[in-house]
């Protein structure tokens, strides 16, 4: 594994814009870097990445078949009570489940470590799935990486062949997330892309056009029953709206189903640490109050987002307040970022379905959080040593 240079293409910004990358420059910086990439070995992607992301997805569905049924393990979640027989009974009716991002920590040299599993709301989908093959597409025809470079990306291929599992395509599949004109729209957007590819017939809706008519259904802007749903919102606030207990009455699937909740949920670092303690992928964990870690180590809320928050105490390091953390809050074992050239990257290994098929590179600071840059990827052709 190696981050190598090469210069940006002159025209990348109207080739995102031109595909609805509209979030490729935030606040005048540019969010994808056309310009940087690392380079891995087959073997490092998949005996590095794609198997232990594997087993790690494994691993969380044994947590959530126990935790599924266990009322006291669904507490130390923080999920409230009144969603716990809907939970059980989502997992007990094999809802099935569309996607799945691990971060990692991996620099080629040792195990690839958990950071978290963001299991309900993934974003940088997008990049991820599309637009580093196009940049790679590019730098192919132009030369500049040898024939044979290739990339760990099926994502966007099964993405679209995931649909037919988790929504029926014989009804209209609405597509919901907060109207920010930005991130999580545009992801939004590129997942109802794929559902159409897919051969569904799809409609957006922002969060706070959606109502409760007097049947109790869930409807959008339009007065349409929303019968199927993906939502970009993430259980936790859906848990605390006002339409909130609406939830277990109403008839709406939901993608991602309900026992996602444990998965969305930094206390699944403790369980998965309880369960499998000493595994080579994971870092030790505890929630708090529950047990201790020696200094330093990363201190999280259960509920958080983009790294807002988190303190590594003994290191005299923390992410700015966004409130987050009634909740509780999990500890884990510190472990640094990889340096490479003053460049820390953390790696986002895709899952769809049951299976590993995807890497996106995100780069910040020591704490990785909305303000952290994408990064394409590649895989040398064998025998290639450098690019």
């Amino acid at each position: 594994m190696r981050r190598f240079t090469l210069p940006p293409r002159t025209d990348w910004r109207s080739k995102a814009e031109a595909v609805g990358f509209i979030h490729h420059t935030v606040s005048g910086a540019p969010y994808w870097q056309d310009g940087a990439a690392y380079a891995f070995t087959l073997a490092e992607i998949e005996e590095g990445l794609e198997e232990p992301c594997r087993r790690l997805h494994a691993m969380c569905l044994e947590v959530v078949d126990h935790a599924a049924s266990h009322r006291p393990t669904l507490r130390r979640l923080a999920i409230p009570d009144r969603y716990h027989d809907w939970i059980e009974g989502s997992w007990a009716a094999k809802q099935p489940s569309l996607y799945g991002r691990f971060d990692l920590r991996f620099d080629g040299e040792g195990p690839a470590k958990l950071y978290e599993y963001n299991a309900d709301t993934p974003t940088s989908v997008f990049e991820a799935a599309a637009f580093q093959w196009l940049w790679l597409e590019d730098r192919l025809e132009s030369g500049e990486l040898p024939p044979g470079t290739d990339q760990f990306t099926s994502l966007h291929e099964a993405l679209v062949a995931r649909w037919r599992d988790v929504a029926d395509p014989s009804r209209l599949l609405h597509f919901l997330s907060v109207d920010d004109g930005f991130e999580d729209r545009a992801t939004t957007l590129y997942l109802e892309d794929t559902a159409r590819q897919a051969g569904f017939e799809t409609r957006y809706t922002a969060m706070d056009e959606i109502g409760v008519d007097l049947a109790g259904r869930y409807a959008d802007d339009g007065a349409l029953v929303i019968e199927q749903a993906f939502k970009l919102y993430p259980w936790e606030f859906m848990h605390r709206e006002p339409f909130g207990p609406d939830l277990v009455r109403s008839a709406t699937r939901w993608i991602e189903p309900p026992w996602k909740a444990i998965l969305s949920n930094k206390a699944l670092l403790a369980l998965l640490w309880e369960g499998w303690p000493d595994h080579d992928n994971l870092l030790p964990a505890v929630l708090e109050g529950e047990g201790g870690l020696a200094e330093p180590y990363v201190r999280k809320p259960i509920y958080g987002r983009e790294g807002a928050d988190i303190e590594l105490v003994g290191g005299g390091m923390s992410a700015p307040s966004q409130g987050y953390g009634a909740e509780g809050y999990v500890h884990q074992a510190y472990a640094p970022l990889p340096d490479f050239g003053g460049h820390r990257p953390v790696l986002g290994v895709w899952i769809v379905g049951d299976e590993a098929c995807g890497l996106g590179i995100r780069e910040g600071g020591m704490i990785t959080d909305d303000e952290a840059m994408f990064l394409p990827h590649v895989i040398d052709p064998p025998g290639t040593s450098s690019v």
